[in-house]
């Protein structure tokens, strides 16, 4: 086996050359396009679901916490859209079309949009850390299916996954952990 590397450029312009409409997603693009565009459709409902939630929390907190649950809740949900656009931005990429429809968005996004009737701090802390858990959860059986497959993706959903971490970690620093 040779450790000699060489670009075959030539070979390389004549194959994308023949699919120049297809954008990104070439022959040797590993996943199949539509199962991605459907997953990362999820990831733009999720993300949506979570800044509404994010929203909602830090304009109803209250408490003696307020003010600083109030302040994570905010930039919680300002990550939370920038993720649902990053998703989106990608689902363009490989020639799909984002669906962030708020009818079909509910049904679609990995966590539920659950409104508290008790709306004690501590208990909204908890339920938007199990929502976050799940989250975690779910991109991360997406990052294993999805493997090398499609690099662009990937680095997209561990970005997304490693602020989805740290919201956890912050709620856990506000619930005393």
């Amino acid at each position: 086996m040779s450790d000699n590397f060489v670009l075959d450029v030539t070979r390389i312009r004549e194959k994308v050359q023949e699919r120049m409409d297809q954008g990104p997603s070439t022959r040797s693009y590993g996943p199949d396009v539509a199962q991605v565009v459907a997953i990362l459709n999820d990831v733009v409902a999720t993300g949506v679901v979570c800044w509404t939630r994010y929203t909602r929390d830090a304009i109803c907190a209250s408490g003696g916490d307020r003010a600083q649950v109030a302040a994570e809740f905010r930039e919680h949900a300002a990550q939370e859209m920038r993720h649902a656009l990053w998703a989106a931005e990608r689902v363009s990429q490989l020639g799909g079309a984002p669906d962030p429809d708020p009818m079909t968005v509910a049904a679609y996004a990995h966590i539920d949009h659950t409104i508290q009737d008790s709306g004690e701090l501590r208990q909204v802390l908890r339920d938007n850390l199990l929502a976050e858990r799940v989250v975690i959860e779910a991109y991360r059986e997406i990052l294993q299916w999805l493997g090398d497959r499609d690099p662009t993706t990937r680095r997209l959903l561990e970005s997304i996954l490693q602020e989805e971490e740290e919201h956890a970690d912050d709620i856990l620093d506000l619930l005393g952990h």
